[in-house]
């Protein structure tokens, strides 16, 4: 297309090219250039005057632009997306950009219960129209904040055996399903159920997506630190160690171009591989650079888990003062983002750690 446009002029299908060539370079790791390609496909549109390829221009370009722009702006783009889909016909672009607001949601740390409602209106509008791919990573999603909300409910729009079926012929919707099980595990300290899905998705990493998502980004944060806390009690702490480290230098380099989205996660990682070579000086240093760079940027859910993992680690130290401090400024935060799941969880986590102190 590329090649084309060059010849012979630009198209109406010419930012779909550029676009995707944007988030190909942004994969490869050039996030700056990948984002000019980005920019010039959206000005494209305008330019070409043509609304065809407008969805698919903003929900590729949208996920590159999360690694240079604030990410907390960066879903309402995907409302602009979903609008365009709905008005041109294109039902897959409309349930790509729909798919995409939600799991940017839960990454900018937008209240649960607001998420919640989103996730049962997008699964309802993809299970009428028997989208079934993307309902079974909406299922996943729900289990996800209903989880961290503490309700009861199990969705269940599609069965076992149609999730199974699904999962046996699409990887990256098994590498998915995998993240979100190890995930879920993580935020709720299931160790053994943890390291058994992170295993299937590390399995399953390498053959996902050939264009950049800011999914990519998440995993590597949360597979990061699932790592480090691995390799702290593994017998194959090298392995674990490498993984969290490839993981840290992703989020390092990622923080280079959005010191906002990305500074706190890199230095959360930096505080976690520091507790793991026992240099706790530096520890914890970069736990409360994580903290306090969580809460500029307004990631409440991150300052949460960061003033958690730090009260691990001063518990770890036996200094039962600050873990207490960052266990409480953690319970406080996660209860303003609308875990009050996940509340109930590190509560009782607290009063084990210190009753056995």
């Amino acid at each position: 297309i590329i090649q084309l446009s060059l010849s012979h002029g630009m198209s109406p299908v010419s930012p779909i090219g550029f676009v995707h060539l944007g988030s190909y370079i942004a994969k490869l790791g050039d996030i700056s250039e990948g984002y000019r390609y980005v920019k010039l496909a959206r000005s494209l549109i305008d330019r070409v005057g043509s609304t065809e390829s407008a969805d698919e221009v903003i929900s590729i370009g949208t996920q590159v632009r999360a690694y240079i722009e604030p990410l907390q702006a960066a879903f309402e783009y995907h409302n602009e997306g979903y609008a365009v889909s709905m008005a041109s016909g294109d039902i897959i672009q409309a349930a790509l950009n729909l798919v995409l607001i939600c799991s940017s949601s839960l990454s900018a740390g937008v209240n649960l219960q607001s998420m919640r409602e989103k996730s049962d209106e997008v699964t309802n509008f993809l299970y009428e129209r028997k989208m079934l791919i993307f309902v079974v990573q909406m299922q996943c999603f729900q289990h996800c904040v209903l989880k961290l909300i503490g309700a009861d409910e199990k969705p269940a729009y599609v069965s076992a055996e149609e999730v199974c079926n699904i999962l046996a012929t699409n990887s990256s919707v098994t590498a998915v399903y995998f993240f979100q099980k190890a995930y879920v595990s993580f935020m709720f300290r299931s160790y053994d159920d943890m390291v058994e899905n992170i295993e299937k998705y590390f399995a399953f990493q390498e053959t996902t997506w050939a264009c950049l998502f800011f999914a990519h980004a998440v995993h590597a944060f949360y597979t990061g630190l699932i790592s480090f806390w691995v390799a702290r009690k593994s017998s194959d702490r090298q392995q674990w160690h490498e993984r969290g480290e490839q993981s840290k230098l992703a989020l390092k380099k990622w923080a280079e171009s959005s010191r906002w989205t990305f500074e706190h996660k890199w230095y959360l990682l930096e505080a976690e591989e520091s507790y793991y070579y026992n240099d706790f000086e530096v520890a914890e240093l970069f736990y409360e650079k994580a903290i306090s760079s969580a809460k500029e940027h307004k990631f409440v859910h991150e300052e949460a888990l960061a003033c958690e993992l730090a009260g691990y680690f001063y518990a770890e130290l036996r200094d039962t003062k600050k873990a207490m401090e960052h266990f409480l400024r953690a319970h406080k935060k996660y209860h303003e983002w609308g875990a009050f799941g996940k509340c109930d969880c590190l509560f009782k986590f607290v009063e084990r750690i210190l009753s056995l102190r």
